[in-house]
């Protein structure tokens, strides 16, 4: 079986703050399930949830979201 491709490094990355994807789910009141989903099928962090993985994690909402949340405030 092909090992799959994670489509979300900036995500990947609050789940490595995080300690693991069950631990960020927990954080942000979802189940790990989901994660797995945005990491390896969607690739998009739901906005619903962006703020509080950023509260959670450390990992900036503009890099979550930069269509949402662009540097330069402009979207």
């Amino acid at each position: 079986m092909p090992e799959l491709e994670c489509k979300n490094l900036i995500l990947l990355n609050a789940v490595k703050i995080a300690g693991s994807q069950t631990k960020l789910a927990k954080l942000i009141g979802k189940r790990q399930q989901n994660i797995w989903s945005w990491l390896y099928e969607t690739g998009v962090t739901p906005a619903e949830f962006v703020l509080s993985i950023e509260e959670s994690t450390g990992v900036s909402r503009q890099q979550l979201r930069p269509d949402l949340y662009p540097v330069d405030g402009i979207a």
